[in-house]
């Protein structure tokens, strides 16, 4: 918290008499412990994750705290370095390094490129926004490429879940090579104040345990409910055999819906209201990993790459046949789904997904992400 914040870099000595005349009373480790975590509840609020820190993000300075604070937050998430099978803390060994360091800043967006799109300013290509790390091989590979370009020659190498996960902890939104410049880094400094704080709460042991998964079996016996609904098809009404787009609005308002849900929740496709087997056949994808690209597109498109990585799709068997069982983890910021011209927010109640107007929805905001 003191390195992320800057706490005794700026007026040092006022800071540090503060906090000792703060521990003159502690009298025990527990009392101890208690006041560095007072003060660290007291600094990470709610809005520092959210506002001050993506703000302080918001700079070229190449030796931010809240860089460092992100480059820490790779290691004590072992993440692997963008593109690589190699972990950020591997390369990071000064064992590893020999004339030339293993591992490399890298501009995500070409300085060639940025100043071929007229954005010419150091204070604009340098933003540490547009920083990650990768191997010097592939630094030299990229060179003043852009990302349109060699992104996909580097995704290739990986499968979606791997993918995923390596752009999670690197604070990239699906699709994020295709995006303006300027929005990329509004979403990545969002992006990278989140890695930092799951990376934190990891520290502090202040991180719930991943729950052992729920048979699909299980799931459809227990019906629908606030956090698990049953959808026939990703895209094909069943009532006129044809590819539907009101079918694949249905799935994107549920997934929505439960991105914006505090619980989460699991969409279910293959299977009918009742919990019937319906399988996959009906959708009328050549094969299981097409389908699963369409899904993931769609949500790119129409929610957003950045919480595309909250949206986990599985296949898994059921009845006689396939279901696709789509795991949605709760967002960190508010999810709205594109539905032509405007934006749309959706929240569960119950087992259904209800539309909220302006106002409700706002003030659905301001309780659920903002508390």
């Amino acid at each position: 918290m003191s390195s992320l914040t800057g706490r005794y870099s700026s007026s040092p000595e006022s800071q540090m008499e503060f906090d000792l005349a703060r521990l003159r009373v502690v009298s025990d480790a527990e009392a101890f412990l208690a006041m560095l975590d007072g003060a660290c509840a007291a600094t990470l609020t709610s809005d520092f994750w959210s506002i001050t820190l993506p703000n302080d993000l918001a700079t070229s300075v190449a030796r931010s705290p809240s860089m460092f604070g992100f480059y820490a937050a790779l290691n004590v998430l072992n993440a692997r370095v963008l593109y690589s099978s190699h972990t950020v803390r591997e390369l990071m060994d000064p064992s590893t390094q020999a004339l030339r360091s293993a591992l490399e800043r890298h501009h995500l967006f070409p300085v060639a490129e940025l100043k071929r799109r007229g954005i010419t300013e150091q204070r604009d290509y340098n933003q540490i926004a547009n920083f990650t790390m990768v191997e010097w091989g592939d630094n030299a590979k990229i060179a003043a490429s852009s990302p349109a370009d060699y992104v996909p020659e580097f995704e290739a190498r990986f499968d979606n879940g791997t993918l995923n996960e390596m752009y999670q902890q690197h604070a990239l939104p699906l699709g994020w090579e295709n995006l303006d410049y300027a929005e990329f880094l509004r979403t990545r400094r969002s992006m990278m104040a989140q890695t930092i704080r799951t990376a934190f709460e990891r520290l502090s042991g202040d991180t719930s345990k991943t729950a052992d998964p729920v048979a699909i079996e299980a799931l459809v016996a227990g019906k629908e409910t606030t956090n698990v609904e049953f959808k026939s098809t990703l895209r094909t009404n069943l009532h006129t055999g044809e590819k539907d787009p009101k079918m694949e609005l249905a799935v994107l308002k549920t997934i929505a819906g439960f991105l914006n849900s505090p619980g989460g929740g699991k969409l279910i496709i293959g299977v009918a209201d009742d919990g019937t087997p319906v399988g996959l056949g009906p959708d009328g994808f050549p094969d299981e990993d097409k389908m699963g690209l369409h899904l993931v597109n769609l949500l790119k498109d129409r929610i957003g790459g950045h919480h595309a990585l909250n949206v986990h799709p599985k296949f898994d068997d059921f009845g006689n046949g396939r279901a696709l069982v789509i795991d949605c983890q709760p967002a960190k910021a508010p999810a709205y789904v594109k539905d032509g011209t405007s934006e749309r927010f959706f929240v569960r109640y119950g087992p259904s997904t209800q539309e909220l107007p302006g106002s409700q929805a706002q003030e659905f905001i301001k309780q659920r992400f903002t508390a």
